[in-house]
């Protein structure tokens, strides 16, 4: 019995050494891997720009949770010469791994997914509703707090203005948007929505139902689920810089009958514009209607669709005596009629890509689909800034089926043919260019300094982005299986026919008075402030002998495809 015991206790040391000496082998080698990936990114990232040359980040951007800081502003693919350009057969233009400063693509795309999921992760973590009960409103929130009311996003509880902002949201930051605007309430829900408006149902909801966090203010309430958080923000319009940036829409014909047409009217002698627009601006409508004495409020509509205009002179007293013209001016507040948005409720049975070469105006197009439709756009990146402004696309997975299209810079064979349609967005290659080469050094709002654009780096973006531009539109035309041209210039001049176009080949059907409300809404908050004079011109001849071949190879594929051509503007500068 002795013996046996004996060998027992011997077996069970020798077991217990073999997993010590296991364990400890296991430890070692997770070291090492970890610094071996630590040291991998570190070259990539060193690889990939040097420090001198390192663009600014924005104030937005930052922390979203993107290793490389110089890699915030969303990752685009290495640019592949144009097949059967003889131009793309330079070697200077083989450009198959792209200028020096590009980190490697799927680097990149490994670091943001891994950071995003963690991101999602700590997102969905569930709150604790106790901790929320101590919450204080902050005494530096200058408005009163109102209370928590409920909200739908088919019927809003504040009507006016909308604002996102999902990573910095704070009360002061929406009370003060709202105060600029002229608003009597600012409205908070879902911890980083903000909204804004003039009045408020009479019933209010229990205050423990208002439990999110403000996104950029721990401790504050920001809303909850279905619920607003409501602050009333008069007192901050003494201080406040008000916007009450009237914009003057022009004169046009009357409709016949003026009440029928606008909800609200207001009959005032020696009526003003400021008199009509606060009038409209208090009853939460866009446009402000002047008639002599008369001031309607309302919004553009099928029966005022505010596309033939008159000359201004027919407005005037002397020829407008029997009143069969109107002067029209844009309020403060926003037309919301259109800004809903949600993902699909079932999986699209086609996946649509939005396809575009970088800086091409996709963004854009992405603004006016989802207002359009009522639908989320999805994308094969994901932007922490534009997910952080309201494109909640962006963080669903781009593979998911939820979103109406998909937002994408790829090409080449295995890419395009993921997809089963695609709309295919062509802009000027010259636009195109210094839209994405502003984006790569100053963000989605930003514009490149001189020194930027007299850099070496320019000529070099130039040679490899614009040989880029004509691969993209030749690949997309060669693999892709069911296409939608849209050309960004046309888009922008005759908005509503093309956006109807796009919203046909998505199988959508939307009412007139949508399409109407996107028209009043088309800038979104992804565009630049004006075009930027320089005191020089940025393209070299050389650049426009290069870039002019490329535009005149697309355009020939085009034809050949029986789509139309490109623009007359582009050929040859």
């Amino acid at each position: 019995m002795a013996k046996a015991f004996f060998r027992l206790q011997k077996f069970l040391r020798r077991t217990q050494f073999l997993l010590f000496f296991l364990t400890a082998a296991y430890l070692m080698a997770g070291s090492l891997l970890l610094l071996q990936r630590t040291r991998l990114v570190i070259q990539q990232g060193s690889r990939g720009t040097s420090a001198n040359q390192a663009p600014p980040v924005p104030d937005g951007m930052a922390g979203v949770g993107i290793v490389d800081p110089r890699t915030l502003q969303n990752p685009r693919p290495s640019p592949r010469p144009p097949v059967g350009s003889e131009a793309a057969q330079e070697p200077a233009l083989d450009q198959r791994h792209g200028p020096r400063w590009l980190v490697s693509r799927n680097s990149e795309l490994r670091q943001l997914r891994r950071r995003w999921f963690h991101r999602f992760i700590s997102d969905q973590e569930p709150m604790q509703t106790a901790g929320f009960k101590a919450m204080q409103h902050p005494a530096e929130h200058k408005g009163t707090y109102v209370g928590c009311f409920s909200d739908d996003s088919r019927e809003r509880t504040l009507k006016g203005a909308v604002f996102y902002d999902l990573r910095k949201m704070t009360v002061s930051h929406c009370q003060e948007a709202c105060a600029e605007r002229a608003y009597t309430y600012a409205g908070l829900a879902y911890g980083a929505e903000c909204y804004c408006g003039n009045r408020l149902p009479a019933a209010a909801s229990k205050p423990e139902e208002c439990n999110s966090e403000c996104k950029g203010e721990k401790g504050s309430v920001c809303g909850g689920v279905n619920r607003l958080s409501v602050y009333r923000v008069e007192e901050l319009r003494a201080g406040a810089r008000r916007r009450r940036n009237v914009i003057y829409r022009g004169c046009f014909r009357a409709p016949e009958n003026l009440t029928d047409t606008f909800p609200a009217s207001l009959i005032q002698p020696n009526l003003t514009v400021e008199m009509c627009s606060e009038f409209c601006s208090k009853k939460e409508f866009p446009l402000a209607v002047i008639r002599g004495r008369e001031c309607y409020c309302g919004y553009p509509t099928g029966r005022f669709s505010l596309h033939d205009g008159a000359d201004g002179l027919l407005c005037s007293g002397t020829h407008n005596a029997e009143g069969k013209y109107c002067l029209v001016y844009q309020t403060p507040v926003q037309d919301t009629r259109c800004t809903d948005r949600k993902f699909l409720t079932t999986k699209s049975k086609v996946f649509v890509a939005l396809s575009s070469f970088p800086g091409a105006g996709n963004t854009w197009a992405r603004h006016l689909i989802e207002h359009a439709t009522g639908y989320y756009t999805g994308s094969y990146y994901f932007d922490g800034a534009l997910y952080n402004k309201g494109f909640k696309g962006e963080k669903d997975h781009w593979r998911s089926r939820r979103t109406i299209c998909v937002k994408t810079h790829e090409s080449g064979k295995t890419e395009i043919e993921m997809f089963d349609s695609a709309i295919l967005l062509i802009r000027n290659p010259y636009k195109s260019l210094m839209a994405e080469f502003n984006r790569k050094y100053a963000g989605h709002l930003g514009y490149a300094t001189d020194r930027n654009w007299k850099s070496k780096e320019w000529p070099d973006f130039v040679n490899s982005y614009a040989s880029w531009w004509a691969s993209h539109v030749l690949d997309w035309l060669k693999f892709g299986k069911r296409l939608l041209v849209i050309h960004y210039e046309d888009l922008k001049q005759s908005l509503i026919p093309k956006l109807k176009e796009m919203v046909e080949f998505l199988n959508m059907t939307v009412t007139e008075d949508r399409l109407l409300c996107v028209e009043n809404n088309r800038d979104g908050n992804f565009k630049r402030s004006g075009a930027r004079q320089k005191d020089f011109e940025p393209f070299t001849q050389e650049m426009k002998d290069l870039i002019n071949r490329y535009i005149l190879t697309v355009d020939e594929a085009l034809r050949g495809r029986n789509f139309t051509g490109l623009p007359r503007e582009y050929v040859p500068r």
